[in-house]
């Protein structure tokens, strides 16, 4: 079964009781919904750390990305949650992975204004340096965004 939308739909609700239920039976933590969404993408972006955790118990792929290549750390970089940031980097999650578009986790915590995530995308080793597809680096975006806590924590990077 490549697809199981009731676990999705648990994911995104964070309903433990059930994800833990149809866990037990076997099936695949991994699966991809039609836009390549997994379980954990799905419980990342809809702040569920207990789901989260949970998921990545069970053997969830912390840096597994939907079709257009992001990943739950990017999601939750986007969105704004450090809680959950924190979760999938100290689990393996790849911080310099890069999106279709040659972005980052640490370039969506910098144009989104998500400064307490550059600060930790940075501590934990995130680099600065990548330039997305137009050749742009994090300190780029944070000019072009005007982000001025952004640009000074990633000026003192290069």
């Amino acid at each position: 079964m490549e697809n199981h939308p009731t676990l999705i739909a648990a994911a995104r609700t964070g309903d433990i009781a059930f994800l833990q239920s149809i866990l037990s039976d076997g099936v695949n933590v991994n699966i991809n919904d039609e836009k390549g969404y997994t379980p954990l993408i799905i419980a990342c972006y809809n702040n569920r750390l207990e789901a989260a955790k949970l998921l990545i118990n069970a053997g969830a792929d912390v840096n597994a990305a939907d079709i257009g290549g992001n990943t739950a750390l990017m999601g939750v970089c986007f969105k704004g949650y450090p809680e959950i940031a924190k979760l999938l980097v100290e689990s393996g999650a790849d911080l310099d992975l890069q999106h279709g578009n040659g972005g980052t986790a640490l370039m969506f915590a910098t144009m989104f204004g998500r400064n307490e995530l550059v600060k930790m995308m940075l501590d934990y080793g995130a680099n600065p340096d990548i330039t997305e597809f137009r050749g742009l680096t994090a300190l780029d975006l944070a000019i072009q965004q005007g982000n001025k806590e952004a640009i000074e924590l990633l000026d003192t990077q290069t």
